[in-house]
């Protein structure tokens, strides 16, 4: 799949070289709103499976932020919607193929930390895969990324230093920590969260970490940030819900956006 992916991906940015590839979490589509110059393509147009869950458009957005062009993806595929792991791999093969060399992933996360309250953003510094699924898992074709990658500098220490020194400057508050995937698509029980904790995770989440080691595999840098939009059950009194990630995420995503403007720029 990944050729024919690279096929449709080349017939619609035809003479746009974007180098950057943005993907949006839960809530956090409003964020293309930013970019410039757009053009949108349906994840259809493309030969992608559509995107079943509710705040993931589907759509790639190809066009300009800050001083830079980028391809957006607005909404992605998550392993609970019952797609294989393998796909998230094709996709993010043939975005390298095309020529991105940097991954911006976001997502919605729930804090594992009750000084991180729903509302924050946090730099992904490390991940823990607890999906018990990998994208990796099969027959390898080495023109695309080796067997065994080395996951030691997953989010790129260079990307994310850059990232902290800008916010600092539009003062903006960007905690650290390390992102937990669970494979969902239920919230965790009290239990999990504790368990989490100990495990030296500060947030935990349904998708990323299988776009991150597929980025890494196909030679990508990677910039992580998670938006905090619950504390994880036990942590608060109140049941959790989607409806809560999406409220949280809208908020949030103003100070994302701003920050994600002003690290285009600066590069």
């Amino acid at each position: 799949m990944i050729e024919e992916y690279v096929g449709n991906l080349q017939k619609f940015l035809k003479n746009r070289h974007p180098e950057t590839l943005l993907i949006l979490g839960s809530g956090l589509g409003r964020l293309a709103d930013d970019i410039l110059d757009k053009q949108v393509v349906s994840y259809q147009d493309l030969g992608f499976p559509a995107s079943t869950v509710s705040g993931h458009a589907g759509n790639l957005i190809i066009g300009r932020l800050g001083a830079k062009e980028v391809a957006c993806m607005q909404g992605r595929f998550h392993l609970y919607e019952g797609y294989k792991p393998e796909l998230i791999k094709e996709v993010i093969a043939a975005f390298a193929a095309v020529g991105i060399k940097e991954l911006i992933v976001t997502n919605a996360a729930g804090s594992l930390r009750a000084d991180m309250p729903a509302g924050s953003l946090m730099l992904i510094k490390d991940h823990i895969n607890l999906s018990g699924k990998n994208p990796l898992i099969g027959p390898n074709d080495e023109r695309f990324g080796p067997r065994f990658p080395d996951m030691s500098n997953a989010y790129d220490k260079v990307l994310s230093s850059r990232l902290l020194d800008i916010a600092a400057e539009q003062g903006i508050k960007i905690y650290e920590g390390t992102y937990l995937m669970v494979l969902g698509p239920t919230f965790e029980t009290p239990a999990e969260v504790r368990a989490f904790g100990i495990l030296g995770a500060d947030a935990v989440g349904m998708s990323t970490v299988p776009e991150v080691i597929a980025a890494v595999y196909a030679g990508m840098k990677v910039l992580g940030v998670s938006v905090i939009t619950n504390l994880g059950t036990g942590l608060q009194q109140k049941t959790q819900s989607h409806a809560e990630t999406l409220a949280q995420a809208d908020g949030a995503a103003v100070k994302l956006a701003r920050l994600l403007k002003m690290y285009m720029e600066e590069k």
